[in-house]
């Protein structure tokens, strides 16, 4: 790794937001109330695990309209023995869910609404979390979230951005307008935004664990989990399913168990990055890191047209294999031993043309001397979805302790992308609306099958002097945020506050994983303080250049923590574009 540069601390371009460090303990997240309410169960001698649950609980009120407790959230940690593990961050389709159905009567088509429903996967790996590696109860963690949606928050101006910007789609929902849209108006800047449904029930699953104090600290936490997967909140679920044409059903939640895994893995030069399974976009983000190792980055100049393109390049590549190969793992073969592996990279890598951008999507690899053909948009993917609007979604968080521990999420699925279920203050999880129809995509609709997604934790460690964990919301984005910053960090030497405020860039040169699948052949997008002269050049090598505003949000918001091992101090990164807030001691 290159030696960290603070030289850069004291200069005109040193980061605009002071960056956070702290010797025993730090989280960062996407509010600042949320990374408070985690240093409260720091300071009460809970480790990362629990400070990360409190954390994430208090994300899915304060950023509901990018998270949902109903929605989704993987999870990776690293422990202090090293151990790495990741919790599966999505649900699976129900069992009735019907791909030939949708074909006969839709078209192909995934119709928006409840038919976009998967097993909700966020209350259980959130209590996974706590049985295997916590020490504190759901309710200790859920306090300052239940206080939140109980008391409320002052709307701040962001929140109140993206609600009035999907004012009509949230209108859509009565149920969810109801909570959203009060006065049938977005809520105003500074007014007390509560949500006492959602409070209710996160009260109601703390209200079952207390009741079954006195049998073990995993009965407790089990009667949490019934509460949400086969108690009341399960049977509203159900019974707003049945009454409104959904396929979710009673066993389809009594049934669901968060699932623990290994984390897929790289080295980059001297560093481990790990990274969660294909049916995330871990593994692609990895191999772009391959394809990209051996390049002198640091010679082409940071955020130079040589570089920009060279990276560009590699995420087009990896996104290629991707869309070709990945999809649940327990229903498709997906060859992550050589997707993942240093002489793949090096086959692709002679793919990508320091002096010419791939028009579009590149062909995926061919990976054991098969033909391979150009990329081409299935018209039967789902691709032709009528949506009421674009979901939103997606925040971050990570939290390191005084122990060693490391805790990283991606709660995701935004309360206000479908109907809220009455009474409960919870959207069923929508990550249906990531589905395709294609009889021979990986990421087909089936039931039990988990669709596609690019939430991503990450963590990155190099043995006896860092740990690093790292990640962003943003859909398709995320994951190239995800790899600017690993690598301003990295190859640039920044501190982690610099890696994220540093200007970036977004290929939409592969489908999105969100219906309708979007696909934008050319399109770099670039932040406007890279420099015109910069897009010249990447325009010359065929990029078709789109300008963004200085630190715009789409551009991701990326959340990171350089952990050092020898010192014991952490120096966090929050970024700017979006509310992201960092706080330690």
């Amino acid at each position: 790794m290159t030696p960290l540069d603070t030289a850069r601390l004291f200069g005109p371009g040193r980061p605009r937001r002071p960056g956070v460090m702290a010797q025993h303990h730090v989280v960062v997240s996407g509010h600042y109330y949320a990374s408070l309410a985690g240093l409260q169960v720091l300071e009460a001698g809970g480790n990362a695990i629990d400070a990360g649950v409190a954390t994430g609980l208090a994300i899915d009120v304060l950023e509901s309209q990018f998270v949902g407790f109903g929605g989704v959230a993987p999870i990776m940690v690293r422990l202090a023995s090293g151990e790495v593990a990741v919790i599966n961050g999505v649900g699976p389709w129900p069992a009735a869910a019907d791909l030939s159905l949708l074909h006969t009567r839709h078209g192909g088509r995934i119709p928006d609404g409840l038919l976009h429903t998967v097993v909700p996967s966020a209350p259980a790996n959130w209590i996974e979390a706590l049985r295997r590696w916590g020490t504190m109860s759901f309710g200790d963690v859920a306090m300052e979230a239940i206080r939140f949606a109980r008391d409320g928050f002052p709307v701040y101006p962001f929140f109140a951005e993206i609600i009035a910007s999907k004012q009509h789609e949230i209108a859509h929902w009565p149920t969810t307008a109801a909570i959203f849209l009060p006065n049938g108006v977005p809520p105003g800047v500074g007014s007390i935004f509560t949500q006492t449904d959602l409070a209710s029930s996160l009260q109601y699953m703390a209200d079952q664990e207390s009741a079954a104090s006195g049998s073990g600290r995993d009965a407790c936490l089990a009667a949490a989990h019934d509460a949400f997967y086969r108690g009341d909140i399960a049977q509203a679920i159900v019974r707003h399913q049945s009454e409104n044409g959904g396929w979710l059903a009673e066993a389809d939640l009594a049934g669901f168990r968060a699932k623990v895994e290994p984390p897929c893995r790289t080295r980059f030069r001297d560093i481990d990055v790990f990274g969660c399974g294909a049916w995330s976009q871990g593994p692609m983000v990895l191999e772009a890191l391959n394809i990209l190792e051996p390049l002198d980055l640091r010679a082409l100049g940071h955020n130079s047209a040589a570089y920009i393109h060279a990276v560009t390049e590699a995420l087009k590549l990896a996104a290629a294999d991707r869309e070709r190969w990945f999809g649940d793992p327990d229903f498709v073969d997906v060859p992550l031993d050589v997707l993942l592996s240093k002489d793949y990279a090096t086959r692709r890598r002679a793919d990508l043309d320091p002096t010419r951008a791939w028009a579009g999507l590149p062909p995926a690899g061919s990976l054991r001397g098969e033909a391979v053909s150009p990329w081409q948009p299935d018209p039967s993917s789902g691709s032709g979805a009528d949506l009421v609007g674009e979901k939103p979604a997606t925040s971050f968080l990570a939290v390191a302790d005084r122990w060693g521990n490391v805790f990283t999420a991606t709660p995701s699925d935004g309360t206000i992308g479908g109907p809220v279920v009455p009474g409960t203050g919870i959207t069923a999880c929508m990550w249906g609306s990531r589905g395709y129809t294609g009889l021979d995509h990986p990421g087909r609709v089936g039931p039990g099958r988990r669709p596609r997604m690019s939430a991503n934790p990450a963590i990155a460690v190099q043995d006896g002097a860092l740990v690093m964990p790292f990640g962003s919301p943003g859909s398709e984005v995320l994951g190239q945020a995800m790899v600017q910053a690993f690598l301003n960090q990295v190859v640039f030497g920044m501190d982690p506050q610099s890696a994220v405020e540093a200007p970036r860039f977004a290929s939409y040169s592969w489908p999105e994983s969100a219906l309708p699948h979007s696909y934008k052949p050319g399109l770099l997008c670039v932040e406007t303080d890279i420099g015109a002269p910069v897009g010249e050049a990447l325009a010359a090598l065929g990029h078709r250049i789109e300008w963004w505003p200085e630190r715009k949000y789409q551009a991701g918001s990326v959340v990171t923590i350089r952990s050092d091992v020898v010192s014991g101090v952490k120096w966090a990164g929050a970024d700017p574009r979006r509310t992201a807030y960092a706080v330690g001691w």
